[in-house]
């Protein structure tokens, strides 16, 4: 009989714990991060999006999970051809959101490896058709951000069937393949270099027009000072002889012989000058009869 009783107590308690076992796997918790897919031997049957507890039939329903947050995904660097058939290496990454967990379900499955691989192929063929319609200028000025929203709403047409929303495609970076920047620092080496070479003409040509305008203005600043002091001499000279004629007009036999005293000292002052002449030279008529005075 103790062996009877103990088989039913055991089999009470195992019939107990496959009970409660029962009971918990047909509860469940969906968090506010958290979208729910109810699937009934694969088929989706109700979508919950209320956080909170819920309940599932057991061993039959099964409860799918989705993220309803704001997901990354990071392409791998590809190579496209720009507008100016450029070449560039291009780093991307796009941010987007399971909007329809039913409609991504059905399209991709429970994981998110299956919509990564359509955003890669999506992506990168919008990048490149995008792209391939404008300059190198364009992708490294303020112009990226028209060019981004233009990818990411292609993006996101082609991503609606999908269940996913695209927030945001941005390049993370891009740069140009090793053989085209050695080929752009050659050219702007080259460009430089003549930058600098028509730097220094344009120097020179400057130089020589402002010496020879300094070299122009000199010369007329020196003929103009020659005509004025040609002009001032010939003033002064007019004003000398004006003064001689009036002293002599006042008293021209004093003035005769200040004028024969200064031929004398100008002629004699030296004491080397030779001189030959007559005796009765008049140059001389002062030395033989003294002046007399007048009255």
């Amino acid at each position: 009989m103790n062996i009877l009783h103990n088989r039913g107590v055991i089999g009470a308690v195992a019939a107990l714990l496959v009970i409660a076992i029962i009971a918990l796997s047909s509860l469940f918790v969906v968090d506010q991060t958290e979208q729910v897919l109810i699937t009934q031997f694969g088929q989706p049957i109700r979508m919950i999006t209320k956080p909170g507890l819920h309940a599932k039939v057991p061993l039959v329903q099964t409860a799918i999970s989705f993220d309803r947050r704001l997901l990354d995904y990071e392409l791998p660097p590809e190579e496209v051809i720009l507008g100016d058939q450029r070449r560039l290496i291009v780093d991307s990454f796009t941010r987007f959101r399971i909007t329809d967990a039913l409609r991504y379900y059905q399209a991709v499955g429970a994981t998110e490896d299956g919509i990564r691989g359509r955003l890669n192929s999506v992506v990168s063929s919008s990048l490149r058709r995008v792209l391939g319609n404008e300059q190198l200028l364009n992708v490294l000025s303020s112009n990226r951000t028209r060019i981004m929203a233009l990818i990411r709403d292609q993006v996101n047409s082609e991503m609606t069937n999908f269940g996913v929303s695209i927030e945001d495609v941005r390049i993370r970076r891009a740069d140009l393949p090793e053989e085209n920047t050695q080929a752009i620092l050659q050219r702007m080496q080259s460009e430089r270099d003549r930058v600098a070479r028509q730097a220094r003409a344009e120097g020179a040509e400057a130089s020589a027009r402002i010496r020879a305008e300094a070299e122009r203005d000199r010369t007329v600043l020196l003929a103009e000072a020659r005509a004025t002091a040609d002009k001032l001499r010939g003033e002064g000279e007019a004003n000398a002889i004006k003064t001689y004629a009036d002293a002599f007009q006042q008293d021209p036999h004093f003035f005769g012989i200040w004028r024969t005293l200064q031929a004398y000292r100008d002629g004699f002052s030296a004491g080397t000058a030779r001189m030959v002449m007559s005796p009765n030279d008049d140059f001389l008529k002062l030395l033989r009869d003294a002046p007399k005075p007048t009255e």
